[in-house]
């Protein structure tokens, strides 16, 4: 097998701009309708109705389903392969925020069974780039917060004068457990790395209406429920001092383990060890990816490339920062 590559599925939101049409440029197709704003860009997804498809190699235009049900263990682990099957267990997106998004929560696992024969959604954040001022909302700040409280802030429509705004800038990271109250705020350029999953409670949109004078559906009851009240910024934020050709480890939890690995001459990584793939996400700069010494692709910044989990050694060289993510 061979590093893989997959084409980025731009997704359209009303809080998202114009700079995804730059950072994935020459990887979306060119039949894209460059007039709308994209919020997302979901660059590996299992997700049902949105299964990323190869661009690289003869595997080229299979999609990700289609190659586990052939490689099964050899491509995601044997371990990965028997708890998940033909799912792929993360979904790795790339978002502009151009405006505020909705004031949000995510079921964990159980409650996400239960109402929606789901996996939960755990989550964490790479702040890519941010906007002098720019903040993201994490949890309340009265840590003390009642159930009772919150749900007279959310009749009252003062859930913004709860929350607790957080100032943020580039190489930032936050772990977002399922059940923290949470938000990103216009300015930013954020990479998620999450389960896959697409449940979403929206709890408060910033009395946003659309063009005809709509607002957005909330799911205020069913949110209750799934909010974790004490989880906010202290249990959230990640501190990382990063290193040459070393991975530096930021998120270790069940869901997915993640490093920052900053590239400035060859190494090589032995995976040996490793039931798992690997994804690779660029930041920035240009490597070229070699496998167990044969197969090879160069990884540009805002590409992802997929490690299959038959791999035993890694060779990276050039000049990059890059996220690494697995199981």
């Amino acid at each position: 097998m061979y590093p893989l590559k997959f084409r980025p599925q731009l997704k359209e939101n009303m809080w998202g701009g114009k700079r995804l049409l730059d950072i994935k440029k020459g990887l979306y197709p060119r039949t894209i309708d460059k007039s709308k704003v994209y919020g997302e860009s979901w660059d590996i997804s299992g997700v049902k109705g949105s299964i990323s498809k190869v661009t690289n190699g003869f595997l080229k235009g299979n999609n990700l389903q289609e190659i586990i049900e052939v490689y099964m263990g050899e491509l995601v682990g044997e371990e990965v392969f028997e708890q998940f099957g033909l799912d792929f267990p993360l979904l790795i997106k790339n978002l502009d925020c151009n405006d505020t998004l909705s004031v949000q929560v995510h079921p964990n696992d159980e409650l996400a069974a239960e109402r929606h024969d789901s996996f939960g959604k755990t989550e964490m954040w790479y702040i890519a780039d941010a906007e002098p001022g720019a903040v993201i909302y994490l949890g309340f700040k009265n840590k003390n917060i009642t159930r009772e409280e919150y749900i007279q802030a959310v009749a009252k429509g003062s859930v913004a004068e709860i929350l607790q705004a957080v100032p943020v800038k580039r190489g930032d990271v936050f772990f977002i457990p399922a059940g923290t109250v949470h938000a990103l705020a216009k300015g930013l350029n954020v990479i998620e790395i999450q389960q896959t999953s697409d449940i979403t409670y929206r709890i408060f949109d910033w009395n946003r209406v659309d063009s005809n004078g709509k607002s957005r559906e909330l799911h205020t009851a069913m949110a209750v429920d799934a909010i974790d009240f004490e989880s906010g910024v202290e249990e959230c934020r990640r501190t990382y001092t990063i290193a040459s050709n070393k991975e530096v480890n930021v998120v270790d939890c069940e869901y997915f383990k993640t490093d920052i690995l900053r590239v400035d001459n060859a190494i090589e990584l032995d995976y040996c060890k490793r039931d798992s793939f690997t994804i690779y996400i660029c930041i920035e700069g240009e490597v070229k990816v070699t496998l167990d010494g044969d197969s090879f692709e160069v990884l540009n910044e805002g590409e992802v490339m997929l490690i299959p989990a038959i791999t035993n050694e890694v060779t990276i060289d050039g000049n990059a920062t890059i996220l690494t993510t697995h199981l």
